[in-house]
Parts: C-alpha cells; structure tokens; sequence
C-alpha cells in the first residue's frame, strides 16, 4: 500500500467511528468546541500510530478521546470554579445524524438521548473526570468494564466501584419523572405560546407549582443568577420578559441534547435557548442558556 493510499484509509477509518467520539467527547465534556477539540487531537494521534498493531481501532480511537476528555475535564473543573451563576452544557443539535454510532431501536436510543440530556449532565459534572468516563462508557455505550479498565489503566474491580458510585449519584441527581416525545413537545409549545404571548393565565396553567428555572449566563446576560423556584416566580419572570422584547425577535424550534427546544434570536443572533423537561402535562423544569459563547454554534444550520 502506498503513503497516499494508507494515509486515505486511515482517514476513513477515522470518519468511520467520528460520530461515537464526538459522542464520547461531549457527555465527558459538556461543550460542542472542547468535544471537538478532543476528537481532533484523536485524529493527530491516529494520523501518527504505528496503526498494524492496532487489532481493533474503535476501541483504540474510543481510549484515546477517553483519555485526552478527562485530561481536559480536569482543566474544565478548575476553570469552571470562577464560573458565574448556574452552569448548562453547551447545547448540542443532536438530530442523531451527527452521531454515527447512536442505535437505531428505540429503547438504545432512549438511552443515549438521557445520557445526554441537560438533567444528566448537570449531574455529570459533579462526578470526578474517572467516574464520569466510567459511567459515560457504561451506562451510554455499554463497554464491558474490562475494557473500561484497560481504557483508563485502572484494576477492573476499582472500575466497578467507580461505576457503582457514579451510577447511585446519578439516580438521585436526575429528574424521577419522564414524558414522552409527544408530551414534551406540545407542552413546550404551550409554554412558549403563553410566554411569547406574555399571557400570565396561561403560563400558570403549564407550570408545575414547584417548578424550576435554570439560567446559565456566565455573567455575560441578563436572567436570574440563582435558581428559582415555583410557579408564580418563574411565570413573573417570563412575563417580564416578554414585556422588554423587540419586534426583531424570533423563534426557531430546534432538537438540542435530545429534546425539543426554542432557540430565540434577535434580529437574527441567538440570544436564548429554552428547553423545558415536563411531566403529566405540566413543566416541571425550565432551561435557559443565555451566555453568548454556548449559543455561537446556533447561528445557522448544523452539518
């Protein structure tokens, strides 16, 4: 085989599995630019293996990405101690074409869509960077823990622990209700609509009474720095909202970390993305991302 030829197969093979890294990347990580990062630094590593001793390079690609994420993740944590307010995962358009590995039956997709749901990661990011590889590779992708031992260069009875921590932390973290795609997107319509239309009325009768608001802006917009909590609060919130916009405002529904949202934009830049978790037909939880940095990617259409 040529350079040329090897070099293009490589590539391929590399393109190949891109969708499960970038998967990987982003629920160890939480942000679209650090997942790619990570992923492109895979590629450089791969370009530069001795790749005939590779016997299986998904595995081989999956420990490198895994690495470098929890060698990233140990910055992102010291950084995010000066972070102002709640924190979001960057939204991520998960239309699922962009994860070339996602299952296609409905209970494996189930799965994947809660490992990267915004509740799940907010959990996440309170695990340590090995418990947190360790639950995404289990709990996300099903790796047997052998492999996630050999992954991380740890003993596989020390990774069942980890994993049996992360998994506890996790259940008592994530929201104890669920909707069904249906439910979720009417509802969030609803919302919308009373909140677009600065309907205070309506806006109580979608809002759970103790539901709450989570806005991440990073210090860099306007929205609440604590968490608030029942449902006059929020709908007060909203409506003042409403009352401050412009006629240069937009909504465009978009499916971010697999869920249906609404992407706000002002005279055509994203302003806010909002994204509400529901449950017997009322919201019982309301995302908002406000800081400009994690909505960037959201300007136009997503390859």
């Amino acid at each position: 085989m040529t350079t040329d030829s090897a070099a293009e197969a490589a590539a391929r093979e590399f393109e190949e599995h891109r969708g499960l890294l970038t998967g990987v990347a982003y629920r160890m990580l939480g942000r679209v630019s650090d997942a790619e990062d990570v992923v492109q630094d895979a590629w450089l590593r791969w370009e530069g293996a001795d790749r005939s001793v590779v016997r299986e390079p998904r595995a081989y690609l999956v420990r490198v990405v895994t690495r470098l994420a929890v060698d990233r993740l140990r910055q992102i944590k010291a950084r995010n101690e000066s972070y102002v307010g709640p924190w979001l995962p960057e939204p991520y358009v998960t239309d699922f074409g962009a994860f070339a590995a996602e299952p296609a039956d409905t209970a494996g997709r189930a799965e994947l869509v809660d490992s990267v749901s915004f509740a799940v990661l907010v959990v996440l990011e309170t695990l340590s960077p090995l418990e947190r590889a360790v639950f995404v590779l289990r709990e996300a992708f099903g790796h047997p823990y052998a492999e996630i031992a050999a992954m991380l260069g740890r003993e596989e009875p020390a990774v069942r622990r980890m994993a049996v921590r992360a998994r506890r932390h996790v259940e008592e973290g994530r929201p104890r209700y669920k909707a069904g795609p249906g439910e979720r997107r009417d509802l969030t319509e609803r919302f919308l609509a009373a909140a677009a239309g600065g309907d205070l009325e309506r806006l109580l009768e979608v809002l759970a009474p103790d539901v709450r608001l989570v806005a991440d802006t990073g210090g860099r917009a306007k929205a609440p720095l604590r968490e608030l909590f029942s449902a006059a609060k929020v709908a007060r919130f909203f409506h003042g909202v409403r009352n401050r916009a412009t006629t240069g405002w937009t909504y465009r529904p978009v499916e971010v970390n697999g869920g249906p949202a609404y992407l706000v934009l002002e005279d055509g830049v994203p302003q806010t993305l909002f994204q509400a978790e529901v449950a017997d037909g009322l919201v019982r939880t309301v995302f908002l991302v406000r800081n400009p940095d994690k909505l960037r990617a959201l300007a136009g259409p997503r390859g």
